[in-house]
């Protein structure tokens, strides 16, 4: 095995992949913080090509910005004019007033300012993240600029208020927004993703319930959003931890509130076009509820389990012309009886695919992630959660 060099990055998507990025880096303090930008963009298959404007190379060395982006760094004007290389995104951060007022009025009085106005010709996509003190992104000025932004058809990313100024983002936020609006087009799709456990109580303290981290739902909804998608999340109970750039969560760990809320959207003017079922929804409820804590020194306790409702199968008469995707858990059968199980749940629902798994391999890393079964039969091996994202944002894409 090849030895691991420092320069090197791990590869944990390929929403950028093979893409050109033109990486433009002013003078604010969050300057120092483009080392992990710069590395995060080559994670998810980026090729960052940097342009730091002379404010910026008083706040960090061009020698680490190279290291970081692994590719030669503009810091003034050259002959060959490289700042012109065609590109298929640009992205500033951190992007100082200065710099924004100077786009917006066209002032080429740098490289950057040159490649910016040069990306605005060709209709490339433009994110500005901003960083500034609050007394400056207070500034009625500084709104008005970020709206023309806004309104000549580029992006604003504002990161919190934190200590006095207006900070950028955690480097993973910028780049998942940055990829979402890259991937953003007609292919885009409109998807709710189901996630997690729902439980069901049988007391006032306590609940029966299934096993789910949620972390497989989180992977495919992290990389269906950096797709471009529009990722509606419907969960329940969660271990594993959302990302925090998803805005559209609900939170429904009741099975029939679960399905309550899907209902809703299925009904609604403007419904979902692809439906990603990865919640573990009881298969069985408490046929009765105590509104109380039943005294624990009882010595027995007899709970009846009814049978509950199968989301999918209540969903379906409402899915016309979408994209339907289900998921099967199976114990201690074999394979031929778990792809015959899913190719079953495929014709019983009208999906397009069912992800196919058995109890015993969840965490045997010897063994393959799942099995991707496709309305026609076709049995694909998935080998991780990066492969099971990608198969399933082919499904909705095309």
């Amino acid at each position: 095995m090849a030895e691991t060099k420092d320069v090197d990055v791990e590869i944990v998507s390929n929403s950028l992949s093979g893409m050109k990025i033109l990486v433009g880096i002013t003078g604010g303090i969050a300057a120092v913080d483009s080392v992990r930008l710069l590395r995060e963009i080559r994670r998810h298959g980026g090729i960052p090509i940097v342009v730091m404007t002379k404010a910026a190379q008083q706040i960090i060395s061009p020698l680490a910005i190279e290291w970081a982006s692994q590719s030669q760094v503009i810091i003034d004007w050259e002959a060959d004019m490289a700042q012109l290389e065609e590109v298929d995104a640009v992205l500033v951060c951190p992007a100082t007033r200065y710099t924004i007022a100077s786009h917006i009025h066209g002032i080429m009085d740098t490289p950057l300012q040159m490649a910016m106005s040069a990306a605005r010709g060709r209709g490339i996509p433009i994110l500005f993240v901003p960083s500034m003190h609050n007394s400056l992104s207070s500034d009625p000025i500084t709104e008005d600029l970020t709206n023309e932004l806004i309104q000549n058809g580029n992006y604003v990313l504002w990161g919190p208020h934190e200590e006095g100024r207006r900070k950028t983002p955690d480097t993973v936020n910028i780049v998942a927004e940055f990829s979402h609006i890259i991937n953003s087009s007609n292919k885009s799709s409109k998807v709710i993703i189901t996630i997690g456990a729902t439980r069901s109580p049988i007391d006032h303290v306590r609940w029966i319930q299934n096993t789910s981290t949620g972390k497989t739902g989180w992977k495919i909804s992290d990389y269906l959003y950096r797709m471009g998608h529009d990722v509606i999340v419907v969960h329940g109970e969660t271990t594993s931890p959302a990302p925090t750039f998803l805005k559209n969560l609900e939170y429904h760990s009741n099975p029939d509130d679960m399905l309550n809320a899907l209902l809703l959207h299925a009904k609604s003017e403007n419904p979902p076009d692809s439906w990603v079922h990865c919640a573990a929804v009881l298969d069985f409820t408490p046929s009765n509820y105590h509104d109380y804590k039943l005294k624990s020194d009882e010595q027995t306790w007899l709970i009846e389990l009814n049978s509950s409702k199968k989301h999918i199968n209540e969903l379906t008469p409402y899915c016309d012309n979408t994209i339907r995707i289900g998921f099967k858990l199976e114990s201690n059968v074999s394979h031929d009886d778990l792809i015959e199980s899913a190719k079953n749940m495929i014709n019983k629902y009208q999906l397009n695919g069912v992800v196919a798994n058995l109890l015993e391999s969840v965490n045997d890393e010897t063994t393959p992630r799942a099995f991707w079964v496709n309305e026609k039969g076709v049995i694909t091996t998935i080998k991780d959660n990066l492969s099971l994202a990608m198969i399933i944002d082919e499904q909705i894409s095309r």
